[in-house]
């Protein structure tokens, strides 16, 4: 499992290095400052209390299951790799892919409000894509709204006895459509438009996104599904003891 793992982080590594280092300024998550403080500090508290209950079921699994240890290393690295493919969309920010979808299929949404913000972190620190006034707002969005929707969709397909491949595909996508849309509320919320308000801001900016948004969300469907393919064929124990565990928790 280690050989086929590590050789996931170098071809993700590998694909970061060809594809995401850009000098573009204007490629980054919602940038320092754009904000108003007052509405960085809404999504901050919204943001916390996700972290702190992530932060203790990572410590759970990571204590009971050393071994998943790899597999959250492989998450991370996904989460990174597509995250930091950017492609600017509106001042501030930009359309990428999110990568949530398969860390939240894998340990569930409350991980990888964790390990979304650790990617989001290290790229507002060292890479200059977003602030940390801004990261609990980047955060609600792609580590916390994402994952569950993620997890909610990939559940909804497989009661109504919809394929594995087709499950993981859907979550996938609606994970990386549902950071947009989430990210569209908050601008229009903090810049609302003269005349059509809130609502009228929410459609100009969901429009922007979605020129770009659509065709990646799918592209990111597909490429979760390929790595989940690759995950499950050579990482079967370690994906048997998940799904266990998340039966036992329901």
């Amino acid at each position: 499992m280690k050989r086929n793992a590590w050789w996931i982080v170098c071809t993700c590594l590998t694909v970061y290095v060809l594809f995401a280092l850009s000098p573009s300024v204007y490629a980054m998550h919602i940038m320092e400052g754009f904000l108003p403080w007052h509405w960085a500090l809404v999504w901050w508290l919204l943001f916390l209390p996700f972290f702190f209950v992530g932060l203790r079921t990572m410590t759970r699994i990571v204590k009971q299951q050393p071994e998943m240890k790899m597999l959250l290393a492989l998450a991370t690295a996904f989460t990174f790799v597509l995250s930091a493919l950017k492609i600017p969309s509106v001042t501030g920010s930009s359309s990428h892919p999110t990568g949530t979808g398969l860390g939240a299929l894998l340990f569930g949404p409350f991980v990888m409000t964790v390990i979304g913000t650790a990617v989001l972190m290290f790229q507002a620190l060292l890479l200059a894509h977003g602030g940390l006034t801004t990261l609990g707002a980047n955060a609600f969005s792609m580590a916390v709204i994402s994952p569950f929707v993620a997890y909610v969709s990939f559940v909804a397909c497989q009661k109504l006895r919809i394929s594995m491949r087709l499950s993981v595909f859907v979550a996938a996508m609606f994970a990386n459509l549902a950071t947009y849309v989430m990210t569209s509320i908050q601008l229009a919320l903090a810049f609302p438009d003269a005349t059509g308000g809130v609502w009228g801001a929410f459609l100009k900016f969901a429009s922007i996104f979605a020129v770009t948004q659509i065709p990646l969300a799918i592209t990111e469907g597909l490429l979760t599904v390929v790595v989940w393919n690759f995950l499950h064929t050579y990482t079967k124990q370690e994906l048997s003891i998940l799904q266990q565990k998340g039966a036992s928790a329901k």
